[in-house]
């Protein structure tokens, strides 16, 4: 099982943490201090994988990273996975982002956490590997992002018909409205202006 999913810069500044397992807050803290110190002391040719800090569980859980320019991209998992997988998920995850960011850098994770979270969850959720197919999660996320831009014109609706009602010079205010097949009789208000 994942236990944690963390994405940090250079300087160990957090971009995005992800904990499948409760922890309090000062501990993920801590968790991410450590590991952070556990991974950027290590040199680029030794291997990906190294025992867990005692915080986030010790020689039980492991810490699978990929270092990419400025970020580094580490999960935290215990023993039943498998760590040429979660390495291989790290790379669909790290080419998805860039799929949907189109060269994903540090401000894309800083500036579209919500989008990177949501790309996350498509491929992760409550610790287990739901999706490595990088086309089906940039499918999903594509619809998803479809859906929201239709939603934010649908959200915008009524301002725009209120001021468009602002905006109509009516010399009196209308009694009756007919629409269609539907009649809409406007009780006496007072004037707009």
């Amino acid at each position: 099982m994942i236990k944690a999913i963390l994405i940090f810069n250079n300087h160990g500044k957090p971009r995005l943490s992800k904990f499948y397992q409760k922890f309090s807050e000062d501990t993920q803290q801590q968790i991410i201090r450590e590991t952070f110190h556990l991974v950027s002391k290590r040199d680029e040719n030794v291997c990906n994988f190294l025992e867990g800090g005692l915080l986030i569980g010790g020689s039980d859980n492991r810490l699978i990273y990929r270092h990419y320019a400025t970020l580094y991209f580490v999960f935290c998992v215990d023993s039943s996975e498998s760590e040429l997988g979660i390495l291989d998920l790290i790379q669909v995850f790290v080419e998805t982002l860039d799929k949907c960011f189109e060269n994903v850098c540090e401000l894309d994770l800083i500036f579209h956490v919500d989008k990177v979270h949501n790309i996350l969850a498509e491929m992760v959720m409550g610790g287990m590997v739901l999706e490595t197919n990088m086309n089906e999660i940039v499918t999903q996320i594509d619809a998803q992002n479809k859906l929201e831009k239709s939603e934010a014109g649908l959200a915008g609706a009524p301002a725009r018909a209120v001021s468009a009602v602002k905006n109509m010079n009516l010399p009196e205010i209308p009694r009756n409205i007919n629409i269609g097949d539907i009649s809409i009789k406007v009780p006496n208000l007072p004037s707009f202006k």
